[in-house]
């Protein structure tokens, strides 16, 4: 093993660290893969250190640096696991400052404090700082050395899984908080009327993003729902669904008018959304007791699947503008479509049509009409997942469906089954 000391640190490759012997063929927990970075400016200290790395049991690459400043510099552009031996007393830095200094450019980078005789304390202090180990100069052994490196960057790694592990809980957390936001319990009086939610995160996130959707019955027995999309992925977008979604509730509890709702909504869009370019497609419904009809309202969103019969159309009536495009400019047509006994509409979000089922194609809505015929014998709630399913399917080969997925079915009970 020889070190070189160069005016600009080097980038060497990679290379393995193995333990002495694997019983049964397999990898070890300490098989782990670093190179060393030595931090001392003192020439006699670094030869002893280079001499014990030779008569270990290490087989890695060697670098020296006498600054910490060309230190961080091999550190910014060396991504392979580092396991950095750090004298705490160097020209440019003194102290436990060269920890914080490595710790903040390289949380990767895997440290041991070389410290003296009388400096236990300081080794100690280190550790609480953000190294995994320290050594004491003076009792130095080949295989104190060696061990000391490989437990740093084995105890580097399992940091790395903590870390990782943490923050997958805290994404858990708050898409539990979300989700609880984005899809409410249905505010039924009875089983007169039947509503099956599914909603499916696209592959691109684990966390839901801005699809929303809500049912509410009034005193009267009349049936309001909603559906959703604001553009874009991630927390903000659901975070804004959420706002957006329990507004609508509020405003249906208080008597307000559909097209009233579409416009606080869009007024409250533009007052939370924090990119100006942000818009949400949304559809309402409004079924009257009797059955005999539903009354839609569209703004920007898909059009809807009307089950009769055993038959599925796909309805699309006039619509207007998705709101947030031209705030103050929206105006949304109200439409009757006629219902027959045992009649139901399914509203969904575009990521159910949108994947692809080919390399250069998508399922689109011809496809998902398709889909929902071969379907069209089961039940609200077999026939929900049949269509998700198919949408999954038929994207997976080609990544999976990558967007949101809500889907509504509704309409009145003809039992009181659900």
């Amino acid at each position: 093993m020889r070190m070189s000391a160069p005016a600009r640190p080097p980038v060497p490759a990679s290379l393995p660290v193995q333990t002495a012997q694997e019983a049964d063929g397999r990898g070890s927990v300490w098989d782990v893969n670093g190179s060393i970075l030595l931090v001392e400016d003192d020439a006699g200290d670094a030869l002893l250190v280079e001499e014990m790395l030779a008569d270990g049991e290490l087989d890695s690459a060697l670098t020296w640096c006498k600054t910490l400043s060309e230190a961080l510099a091999y550190l910014r552009s060396h991504r392979a696991p580092v396991c950095v031996l750090l004298d705490l007393h160097l020209p440019d830095v003194h102290g436990l400052r060269a920890v914080t200094q490595i710790v903040e450019t390289s949380q990767d980078a895997a440290i041991v404090v070389l410290t003296g005789l009388a400096e236990a304390d300081a080794g100690l202090k280190a550790v609480a700082t953000g190294a995994q180990d320290y050594l004491v100069k003076g009792r130095l052994d080949p295989q104190a050395l060696s061990r000391a490196i490989r437990y740093a960057l084995q105890r580097k790694q399992v940091e790395r899984a903590a870390s990782a592990l943490r923050a997958n809980q805290l994404m858990a957390q708050e898409n539990a908080r979300l989700e609880r936001g984005l899809l409410p319990i249905p505010l039924l009086n009875d089983d007169s009327f039947q509503a099956v939610a599914r909603y499916e995160p696209g592959r691109a996130h684990g966390l839901l993003s801005g699809d929303f959707y809500d049912v509410v019955q009034t005193a009267d027995g009349t049936v309001r729902a909603v559906i959703g999309d604001v553009s874009g992925h991630g927390a903000a977008e659901a975070a804004l669904g959420v706002c957006l979604r329990v507004a609508w509730r509020t405003a249906v509890l208080c008597g307000t008018d559909p097209l009233e709702q579409l416009g606080l909504l869009e007024s409250i869009l533009v007052a939370e959304r924090s990119d100006p370019h942000v818009f949400a497609t949304v559809t309402s419904l409004v079924f009257p007791p009797g059955g005999d009809r539903v009354r839609v309202v569209r703004a920007g969103h898909p059009g809807l699947l009307l089950r009769q019969g055993g038959d599925v159309e796909w309805v699309e009536p006039e619509g207007g503008m998705a709101l947030g495009l031209l705030p103050g400019h929206g105006q949304w047509p109200v439409n009757d479509v006629e219902l027959t006994p045992g009649a139901a509409l399914v509203l969904f979000t575009d990521g159910l049509f949108e994947g692809r089922n080919g390399p250069d194609t998508r399922l689109g809505e011809e496809g998902l009409l398709g889909m929902a015929r071969g379907q069209a014998r089961l039940a609200a709630r077999p026939f929900v997942d049949a269509l998700v399913a198919g949408a999954s399917q038929a994207a997976a080969p080609h990544g999976g469906l990558a967007d949101d997925v809500a889907v509504l079915h509704l309409g009145w009970s003809t039992t009181h089954e659900r």
